[in-house]
C-alpha cells in the first residue's frame, strides 16, 4: 500500500483512502494511463534490396562467379550486379589489364563482392 500527500493539508494518506482522515479533504486517485502494445513480429522480407526508391532484386553469387571466371576480361559480371561503370573501364581495358579480373574473382569467391545497391551476393 502506498502513501500519497493530502493536496489540502499535506498530511500522508493511504493510496486506498476516499478521504483525508485529518481534514476530511476528497482524494482523487490518479489512474495511471493504460497502455496498449500490439507486437507483431512478422517477416517481410522479400530478398530484395532498394536503390533509390526502386526495387532492386538480389544478384546471385554463383552466377556472379561463373560470368566473371569465363568473362571477367570484359566486365561481364561488373554489368550483371549493377556496375555498369566499372563494367565499361573491365570492357575497355581488359579486366584492369587482368589484375582486377583476379581481385574481383576472389572477392565474389570470399563474399565481399556487392552488387549496385550495396548488398551482399546471395
Amino acid at each position: 500500500m502506498a502513501m500519497i500527500q493530502c493536496p489540502e493539508c499535506g498530511k500522508e494518506v493511504s493510496d486506498q483512502a476516499a478521504s483525508c482522515p485529518n481534514c476530511g479533504t476528497q482524494i482523487k486517485v490518479q489512474q495511471q494511463p493504460q497502455i496498449n502494445v500490439n507486437i507483431t513480429n512478422a517477416n517481410t522480407n522479400t530478398n530484395t534490396n532498394t536503390l533509390g526508391g526502386l526495387v532492386y532484386p538480389q544478384k546471385s553469387k554463383w552466377t556472379a562467379f561463373f560470368l566473371c571466371l569465363f568473362l571477367g576480361g570484359l566486365g561481364v559480371h561488373r554489368f550483371y550486379v549493377g556496375k555498369g561503370g566499372t563494367g565499361f573501364i573491365w570492357l575497355i581495358s581488359a579486366g584492369l589489364f587482368g589484375i582486377g579480373w583476379v581481385v574481383d574473382l576472389i572477392l565474389i569467391l570470399v563474399g565481399s563482392f556487392r552488387d549496385k545497391a550495396g548488398m551482399p551476393l546471395k
